[in-house]
């Protein structure tokens, strides 16, 4: 089974995600900020990121460079309010696989993800 750890600062939302993902036959952790994120990916081995940007104590974008530094390949896609063009393009540099924007459509999260994870 595909394991994906979702990030975000807001419990609805993280749980929003978990409940389509679950749906979809994934399993699933959460996190509440890039830290605590982070210290997950240090100990477990996950087949997808999903991330907030804004969010207290560390953000995504940060969360992003500081995973890139130990995991190249697994897909960290985006999911945020953001749609300003100098972040998503920071986002991508830094390795971001996509970039989703909230409110998101539930067949959208499905797709990219399907697509992501290669998934039938």
């Amino acid at each position: 089974m595909k394991k994906v750890l979702v990030v975000d600062d807001s419990v609805t939302m993280r749980e929003l995600v978990a409940s389509v993902l679950r749906r979809m036959g994934l399993s699933v952790e959460k996190a509440s900020n890039g830290k605590e994120a982070l210290e997950l990916l240090k100990k477990e081995n996950f087949d997808l990121v999903i991330s907030d940007v804004n969010m207290p104590v560390m953000g995504g974008l940060e969360l992003l460079k500081e995973f890139r530094k130990i995991n190249k390949r697994t897909p960290f896609l985006i999911l945020t309010t953001e749609t300003e063009l100098s972040k998503k393009e920071e986002a991508k540099k830094h390795g971001a696989t996509g970039w989703i924007v909230k409110p998101f459509r539930e067949a959208k999260l499905k797709e990219v993800v399907k697509r992501v994870l290669r998934l039938d």
